[in-house]
């Protein structure tokens, strides 16, 4: 099977609109970057599913390229008859302005080396700690092989998964993309539950007291 190739690690931001255009092209020429008809999702969607609101993924990385040929690939992914819908940040900074702005992003496909060579885990450690947002599935993605002290990146950042760019097949994304979801899922739904109950507690609460209150 061919892996993503070097292109991924090798255009800048400054490429023009024609140039992402070619970078579609080629992608389309590579089948392992073609998202599979026979897997799950995929297909033809039922007008309830193009309605629901879709999974917003932002695809973090200084590299043009990787944004045409990550949203490529995943156009056609669906969960829970949810289509994906993507923003696009180039910098750490723009990461972190997106998610201020759009606290309901599901999943960040984060590149490590940036404007810094650490920039990704910058990225990762503000989201977490500064914006207090620990819904968020986090992918890091490095475009260098053996990247140093992986293990201790995982334990020390609050992230969950790790992928080397030449490693991540178009399927090997699909699964991590699908359950990052199903975990963001689980978590959102988990949230709304304990609110519910608190809410149920608070109102009982006050009824006693009321009750109380009344003899």
């Amino acid at each position: 099977m061919v892996r993503v190739s070097h292109r991924m690690i090798t255009v800048g931001r400054s490429m023009n609109a024609n140039t992402e255009s070619a970078s579609a092209a080629t992608a389309a020429d590579d089948p392992d970057w073609l998202v599979d008809d026979t897997l799950p999702g995929n297909g033809e969607t039922s007008d309830s599913a193009q309605a629901a609101a879709p999974w917003r993924v932002l695809i973090v990385d200084d590299d043009v390229d990787v944004h045409v040929v990550t949203k490529f690939s995943l156009s056609n992914a669906c969960f829970m008859g949810r289509r994906l819908s993507f923003l696009h940040a180039y910098s750490g900074e723009e990461a972190i302005a997106v998610l201020r702005s759009t606290p309901d992003v599901a999943l960040v496909l984060l590149d490590v080396i940036m404007e810094t060579s650490d920039a990704g885990l910058r990225v990762a450690r503000q989201i977490r700690d500064e914006l207090g947002n620990k819904l968020v599935r986090i992918v890091l993605r490095t475009g260098q092989p053996g990247q140093a002290l992986e293990h201790s990146i995982i334990l020390d950042y609050d992230i969950n998964d790790f992928w080397c760019k030449t490693d991540l097949t178009t399927r090997k994304l699909f699964t991590t993309v699908i359950s990052s979801l199903r975990g963001y899922a689980d978590l959102v739904d988990a949230e709304q539950r304990i609110a519910a109950l608190q809410a149920a507690l608070l109102a009982l609460q006050a009824s006693v007291a009321a009750a109380g209150a009344a003899k």
